[in-house]
């Protein structure tokens, strides 16, 4: 009889996109049952990895009445279940499955913390925040960060005393390096869809992949594309506009009336924007581990980035790709110019780009170096 292990996450988006391929993995060592809130991602996520689902509605924001609902109904959920593992990401079904986790007594409760939301707020709110997560880990037995950088938030700010460990190099599911490969797009395809962009065959794209949201470094972003005076290059924007941190009026105006900004929307494949682009910028104010920055970088595409964390952790300075200051326009515009005119200097990030995501986070090797952390768990329940 196989151990059960139960896998939370607040949406079932999260276990849709962030672990593909991973419960099926885990599927053929234990008994895998993935809880989150009801949505078509849940249904994707029972018919491709092959593993039974529950739906429990959690809120993403703080709502007392909610959240006890769905703590009362995980707790019912895992006494029901017995399971020996429950595994949860995200931070809501973080705190509520190891609270509900504790106290149906089971043996092992892991969180992996992807992202920490408590450093880009302030006030009571900040303070609010960092008792949650204090909490959380009061309940886990394990704490897995998904990165140096996250790891070293949560020592720095005392969130647990808890031993953390992250799993091989960071990340928390891998790249695919064998569907995030430039020839898995045909030369038709590309030229294609450059005729459908109207990008030439002379111009230089940049291509920024993500939400676009100030949060995300946009407004930095425009500005230094603004500034580069250089002919014959492209901005191509993939992602969608949101309410929440929505970017200035001037940035909205830009990226609608400047025929060189291209903005295409969220997209369900993202290689074929990648192949036909040049560099990848990122320039997040804050991220957890950015799996783009990792895919861009297996599609053969040097980084601009931010050095934040993940980011700083993937881009090795002058090696892949180029850090560069948080919301420094003027340090963004300079990197940008010299990845577009230091030809040499591009082609050396550019033959490191794939082989230094294969070597350290092919999808695979990040798998098992999880089984082998559940194992070890297992025999110091």
């Amino acid at each position: 009889m196989k151990t059960k292990i139960i896998r939370t996450s607040t949406v079932a988006m999260s276990l849709n996109l962030l672990l593909k391929g991973q419960l099926k993995f885990l599927s053929k060592h234990f008994d895998v049952l993935a809880v989150s809130g009801y949505d078509a991602d849940l249904e994707t996520v029972k018919d491709r990895e092959g593993v039974p689902v529950v739906s429990v509605a959690m809120k993403r924001s703080i709502a007392p009445f909610q959240d006890l609902i769905s703590l009362y109904r995980l707790y019912k959920l895992f006494k029901k279940e017995q399971p020996t593992i429950v595994h949860s990401i995200t931070p809501k079904a973080g705190l509520l499955s190891m609270v509900a986790a504790k106290y149906a007594n089971v043996p092992v409760r892991i969180h992996t913390f992807t992202g920490l939301v408590f450093p880009a707020k302030k006030g009571l709110f900040q303070k609010l925040l960092i008792l949650m997560d204090k909490v959380l880990c009061w309940h886990a037995t394990h704490i897995i960060p998904e990165g140096a950088g996250v790891k070293q938030d949560l020592l720095d700010n005392k969130i647990t005393n808890k031993p953390l460990e992250v799993i091989a190099n960071g990340n928390v599911n891998g790249i695919d390096t064998t569907f995030f490969n430039s020839n898995t797009i045909s030369e038709q395809q590309q030229q294609s869809l450059r005729n459908e962009l109207g990008i030439d065959s002379s111009d230089f794209v940049f291509v920024f992949i993500g939400r676009l949201v100030t949060d995300k470094g946009i407004n930095e972003l425009v500005r230094a594309f603004l500034s580069l005076a250089i002919p014959n290059c492209k901005l191509l924007l993939v992602g969608s506009f949101e309410t929440e941190d929505p970017l200035q009026p001037e940035t909205l105006k830009a990226i609608q009336q400047n025929d060189s900004i291209l903005s295409v929307g969220f997209q369900q494949d993202i290689r074929p924007y990648l192949v036909i682009s040049d560099c990848l910028v990122f320039p997040s104010y804050r991220e957890g581990f950015p799996n783009v920055v990792m895919q861009a970088g297996a599609m053969g595409l040097p980084s601009i980035v931010t050095n934040i964390n993940g980011s700083n952790e993937i881009i090795i300075d002058g090696f892949n790709g180029t850090i560069v200051p948080s919301k420094d326009v003027t340090a963004l515009l300079r990197a940008m110019i010299r990845m577009k005119e230091d030809e040499t200097w591009r082609s050396q990030l550019q033959s490191n780009a794939r082989s230094s995501i294969i070597t350290r986070y092919e999808q695979k090797m990040v798998w098992e170096a999880l089984l082998i952390k559940y194992k070890e768990f297992l025999k110091v329940q």
